[in-house]
């Protein structure tokens, strides 16, 4: 789902990307060409640019979207904000890193997407019966990064039988941070 109106080439290259993984992936090489000549002017469309650490943001997921962790790395660890901690944070989960994925996260603090990511990774989590491992997906109040990071460092140990659901709540978790990074980033 896309939730603002980005321009065809930013869609195009996050509907073709797949399910989330919860370690680095393998880099999606026929993505590489559009990811090299991302710019603000990619991102634009039809808006105008009001926050370009925002937008610097943006390309940073969009590098992370398509498993090219060092390039986004490379962008995040330089965005002193908020928002820029929880990429770092993401990126250093996938990598894996687990400890500084969480010393990230609590630069992050009580992001503006968390509330958000709560409930959607607990309409995902529904119904299903969840290990000890996932519980935490729940609980609709409330966002625990430290707890998504314990949870992916479980899968990739095979301590949990529920893989795709983390999967699809990181894609979530990206596709609510990307979509508010890029609001912020021409004021929509």
């Amino acid at each position: 789902m896309i939730a603002a109106n980005y321009p065809p080439k930013i869609t195009d290259l996050i509907q073709s990307a797949p399910l989330c993984p919860l370690g680095p992936g393998q880099p999606i090489r026929s993505a590489y060409p559009l990811l090299r000549e991302l710019d603000v002017e990619t991102l634009e469309g039809d808006y105008s640019l009001v926050d370009p650490e925002m937008a610097s943001a943006c390309i940073s997921g969009l590098w992370l979207l398509m498993n090219f962790l060092d390039e986004s790395h490379t962008i995040s660890q330089d965005l002193s904000s908020s928002t820029g901690s929880y990429w770092h944070g993401l990126m250093h989960r996938r990598e894996p890193d687990y400890s500084n994925a969480k010393y990230w996260f609590r630069r992050a603090g009580d992001h503006p997407v968390m509330a958000d990511l709560a409930q959607e990774a607990a309409t995902l989590a529904e119904a299903m019966a969840l290990d000890p491992t996932v519980r935490f997906l729940a609980d609709a109040n409330s966002w625990g990064p430290d707890a998504m990071v314990d949870a992916c460092e479980a899968a990739a140990r095979s301590k949990t039988q529920q893989e795709t659901l983390l999967r699809e709540v990181a894609q979530a978790e990206w596709r609510l941070l990307f979509d508010h990074c890029y609001r912020q980033a021409f004021g929509l």
